[in-house]
């Protein structure tokens, strides 16, 4: 009766499709840049004090500017800076490559957008926090290893002593150490508070053995935040704290593990007898669960981000045309179907980037963002493999397509793992039902 009176839902694509055609002129952009949504460079920035986008602009009020003057600015910048042959890249940046950009920014003093001016940041307000994600994926900047920016940095500002502060805060906006997140365990992934990894208490230090897994680009850090449990016989969440690990101290070591693609990107670690000191310690003793849960916020927005989804977006129609199959319905329908997912996930993006340039705290339902994009991304990746045909089982960096090169698997292998990683799926929508729904 509904699709009677409203239409249906093949009704309903076919009808965007033809109102909204993904244009010859899109598809060709596609050849000169990594991305067929990417722009042209843009010609000018805008006049006026320290918005030269190769100078220093430590000392700028960016909060004065107007929004468009400053989206302006912070593209100019990304536009005239940040190489090109590190745009779009479809696996985690290393160290390797991404220190001299790191720098670059640090030397800018735009490293960390959202600290404050007096600890070395940007100081931006929500919006213009939003306004510079928003253009840093527009050109296909990478992330760099920025869990001591985005995470640890802030939560030492929140928690941390003021020892702590002084020692650790001033080298992570130097770019000088690298984090990485000691979490999820061989038996705790999904189930974090099972986590075993155990803390002791000796005199000034606590003795840390155990071990972590699937840590994010461990062998490129200096330092690791982590959680461990430091008292048995509390309930599981009541009984686990919050530490900061020197990855050089005795009884640490980093076993690389290469992923489906072939690279190391993640890591294992193993601490037998590592000596951490007391004043290591973030927060207070066994409450380490309460402090770990605040970083977790940035990364339900990050994993949402519509840009994980624009290269295979880009490349199918390239692809497609190539194949000839281009016109055909079959793969208009289904390619039509996507592009309206995407657009779904952008406008749900937009909802919770509006809420943080309001000074807010997204709601649970921010969950439904890292859900949505990483099987969005992955039935692109499925549907490139299946336009390409029996060139997608070719094992290369990037195949020929006319006169456009294209990387046919690497979307594929690099979305398989985001319906798992970063808290898997099924753990989200549990989240989701029972925190937004009310269910049991």
């Amino acid at each position: 009766v509904l699709a009677g009176w409203l239409g249906n839902g093949s009704a309903h694509r076919r009808r965007f499709a033809q109102l909204s055609p993904f244009k010859v002129d899109e598809v060709s952009a596609a050849k000169k840049m990594p991305s067929a949504t990417s722009h042209p460079r843009t010609e000018s920035s805008p006049t006026g004090p320290n918005t030269n986008p190769t100078g220093p602009n430590t000392g700028t009020d960016w909060n004065a500017m107007a929004n468009e003057d400053f989206r302006m600015a912070v593209r100019a910048f990304f536009e005239h800076e940040y190489p090109d042959e590190l745009r779009y890249l479809l696996r985690r940046a290393r160290w390797a490559e991404m220190k001299d950009w790191v720098q670059k920014l640090a030397k800018q003093g735009w490293l960390a957008p959202a600290w404050p001016t007096e600890l070395g940041g940007m100081g931006l307000s929500p919006d213009k926090q939003v306004i510079f994600i928003e253009e840093r994926e527009r050109w296909g900047v990478a992330r760099h290893p920025d869990q001591g920016v985005t995470m640890i940095g802030p939560l030492l500002m929140r928690y941390g002593t003021e020892e702590q502060k002084q020692r650790f805060l001033p080298e992570i906006i130097s770019g000088e150490h690298v984090w990485c997140q000691g979490y999820s365990e061989p038996n705790a992934g999904s189930d974090l508070a099972s986590l075993a990894t155990e803390a002791v208490a000796d005199g000034d230090h606590f003795i840390i053995n155990g071990t972590k897994i699937w840590t994010s680009l461990a062998h490129d850090a200096t330092h690791m935040f982590l959680l461990a449990r430091t008292d048995k016989n509390a309930k599981r969440q009541a009984g686990i704290s919050f530490f900061l690990l020197d990855l050089k101290t005795p009884g640490v070591t980093i076993r690389p593990i290469p992923n489906i693609e072939d690279h190391a990107e993640f890591c294992q670690e193993f601490f037998d007898k590592v000596r951490i000191p007391r004043e290591n310690l973030v927060g207070e003793l066994n409450q380490g669960w309460t402090v770990a849960k605040t970083l977790l916020t940035f990364e339900r927005l990050n994993n949402g981000s519509p840009r994980r989804c624009s290269y295979s977006l880009n490349k199918l129609p390239v692809v497609a045309r190539e194949r000839g199959l281009w016109e055909d319905a079959e793969f208009q329908s289904k390619f039509t179907r996507l592009r309206l997912d995407v657009l779904d996930l952008g406008s749900s993006y937009k909802r919770y980037a509006d809420v943080l340039k309001q000074g807010k705290s997204p709601d649970p339902g921010i969950s439904m963002l890292k859900i949505w994009q990483s099987e969005t991304t992955l039935r692109l990746s499925e549907l490139m493999l299946e336009t390409a045909s029996d060139a997608s089982y070719i094992r290369d960096e990037e195949l020929s397509f006319g006169d456009e090169k294209v990387d046919v698997l690497g979307p594929f292998y690099a979305a398989l793992h985001t319906v798992i990683s970063s808290g898997s799926n099924d753990i989200q929508r549990n989240v989701l039902a029972k925190r937004v729904l009310g269910l049991g």
